[in-house]
């Protein structure tokens, strides 16, 4: 990719509680016919901060580029999405996404979630267009690639049988995640020796928001609350070992390694019901692989498109 380093500045007037300031607004990446300025990024930081907090204790050149490939990420799928859908249509789905964001966040409603945004400096409007963006941008990916997730529904099944049978207490886990591919260019102990280092100095959640491939990256890697039964033995055998806030070691996943945190825990005192859970179980693991698959696509659109930084 070639790099075209140039420098660009505009004045930009804006009126703010009716008073005039002179701002000076940089033209950071340029992508296709789009561009990246210095107050795009200043927007994304407070959006960013709004899904994951912690992340306002890194330094602000990382913080920097963070929100940079954010919106850099934001706008190669736009482009993509646009060869697909009409973006005045479909809009319902971004209703699914909010709700599951209020769920996460612990907001009550929309106008307790518009108020939170506004105090933040933050357009309601603006972050509606990003759920929307990333939801068509699942939607896409399951239509392309949703005939290449291979689930073993007999499998998954039995399993959830011979943990229903045991007669011990079951848990739901409050967890964190960082997803890391291991690429043929990098040492993987050297890898794992950057990332454990990384959390020790910024915390998990910051150091998920650098290093973790997954969609749950900009969250801080949360995922959130799930079932023991939705979590695959192997990974429920480490995380069942930990103390609140204790951290597993790397383990071995099929397109790369995942580290969990466990955030909290709770006993689960419902009746457990076997064809509910099998059908999380295969959710769960349906998203997993399908998010495998949207890095990959969208490695490729990014390796593809030019990119000039100012």
């Amino acid at each position: 990719m070639k790099i075209v380093k140039l420098f660009f500045v505009i004045i930009f007037f804006f009126n703010f509680n009716n008073q005039v300031f002179g701002d000076l607004i940089e033209i950071k990446v340029n992508i296709g016919d789009e561009i990246i300025t210095s107050l795009d990024i200043e927007n994304e930081k407070r959006y960013l901060f709004f899904l994951n907090p912690k992340l306002q204790e890194l330094q602000e050149s990382k913080i920097q580029n963070i929100a940079e490939e954010s919106l850099i990420t934001e706008i190669i799928k736009k482009k993509e999405l646009e060869k697909y859908f009409d973006f005045s249509k479909n809009r319902k789905i971004i209703e699914i996404v909010e709700k599951n964001l209020l769920r996460k966040k612990n907001i009550k409603n929309k106008q307790d979630f518009i108020q939170i945004l506004k105090n933040l400096d933050l357009d309601y409007e603006i972050v509606k267009q990003k759920f929307f963006i990333e939801a068509l941008w699942n939607q896409l990916v399951y239509e392309k690639y949703s005939s290449n997730v291979v689930i073993n529904k007999n499998e998954l099944k039995i399993k959830i049988q011979e943990q229903i049978r045991k007669e011990k207490k079951k848990f739901s886990y409050n967890l964190s995640e960082i997803f890391f591919e291991n690429s043929l260019e990098e040492n993987l102990d050297k890898k794992i020796l950057k990332i454990n280092e990384s959390i020790k100095n910024i915390g998990f959640e910051n150091t998920a928001s650098i290093y973790s491939t997954s969609n749950t990256s900009n969250r801080g890697g949360l995922i959130g609350w799930i079932n023991e039964l939705q979590i695959s033995s192997k990974i429920i055998n480490e995380i069942s070992k930990l103390d609140i806030n204790g951290i597993t070691k790397p383990l071995k996943l099929q397109k790369g390694y995942i580290l969990i945190k466990l955030n909290d825990k709770k006993e689960i005192k419902q009746k457990i019901s076997l064809e509910e859970q099998l059908k999380k179980l295969i959710n769960s693991e349906t998203n997993r692989q399908l998010n495998s698959f949207s890095n990959i696509f969208y490695k490729r659109l990014k390796k593809n498109i030019e990119i000039n930084e100012f």
